[in-house]
């Protein structure tokens, strides 16, 4: 039986709509993930506390959806792990109204990623930030205080900025961040410690500390996610990266690796939603 021209063109627009749809979806439709983290060295005045991550941004605007979804979530802190803006697109304007909107729902605390520093604006973002209340915790720490007890806010700046001379002085770039961190987490002075760090695939240092959470970005989710495969290239890593979504652990060290809001040189998500991560502390033994 032959198929008519008009219903093959039909057939053909139908799939190609679908293809257009979908597409549209995947790369402007937010997920929200929720995860919980129960210790019983989490303080008790900090059980349910509720943390929102927003990560690689990439100057895309939801249009009020991003500012919406996080005031859904009644967060107690906003944790940003890099990249609010793109280097091949930089608006800077942008960025800062979007994170004044989240100054409105909770306290917002910020490190940079590789995209601020590329991009050459960092400065004036940084400036920026911190002229509407922003806490700039690159290469440096905050506490957290709840009737008296404290969780320790620590974080790392994007290696992009780390000097020829720091990493010859002291043999290598990892090794320079390893000994950042452990200095950042000793004068911190807290028995229990939250990193804001762009970058997961420096894992195995925060796992060489005493960190007890680690919030991270920059695999993008692995940019296509496809079935038993976590995905398919993320920047860093390469093909078939370790990290790239969700929690993971070693060593008593907990990292959430956020997929995402924004895209950068590859314009495309697959199977892999932008993504607003909540986390809630919770104290072992409190209902």
């Amino acid at each position: 039986m032959k198929i008519s021209k008009k219903l093959s063109l039909l057939l053909i627009l139908t799939l190609l709509f679908g293809f257009a749809f979908y597409g549209y979806y995947q790369n402007n439709s937010i997920e929200v993930s929720y995860y919980s983290i129960n210790d019983e060295r989490i303080p008790e005045t900090f059980h349910d506390y509720t943390i929102v991550q927003v990560s690689d941004l990439h100057t895309k605007d939801f249009k009020g959806d991003l500012h919406d979804k996080i005031s859904d979530q009644d967060p107690d802190i906003i944790l940003i792990t890099g990249d609010l803006i793109d280097r091949n697109r930089t608006d800077l304007d942008f960025a800062v109204q979007a994170v004044e909107e989240m100054i409105d729902i909770a306290p917002v605390y910020y490190v940079s990623g590789n995209h601020e520093i590329a991009s050459g604006e960092y400065e004036d973002l940084s400036q920026e930030l911190d002229s509407i209340g922003v806490r700039n915790l690159d290469n440096d720490f905050d506490s957290l205080e709840k009737e008296g007890e404290t969780i320790g806010l620590v974080g790392l700046e994007d290696p992009l900025l780390l000097t020829q001379d720091e990493i010859e002085e002291t043999g290598t770039a990892e090794k320079v961040i390893e000994e950042t961190l452990a200095t950042l987490i000793e004068e911190s002075g807290t028995d229990y410690t939250i990193l804001l760090s762009h970058r997961a695939e420096l894992m195995d240092i925060y796992a060489s500390t005493s960190i007890d959470i680690a919030f991270t970005g920059h695999a993008h989710g692995g940019q296509i996610r496809l079935p038993f495969i976590e995905g398919l290239y993320s920047p860093s890593q390469g093909f078939f990266p370790k990290y790239t979504s969700g929690l993971y652990e070693e060593n008593g060290t907990q990292m959430i690796v956020s997929r995402g809001l924004g895209n950068s040189i590859f314009p495309v998500r697959i199977n892999n939603r932008p993504d607003l991560v909540v986390l809630t502390l919770k104290t072992n033994g409190i209902e």
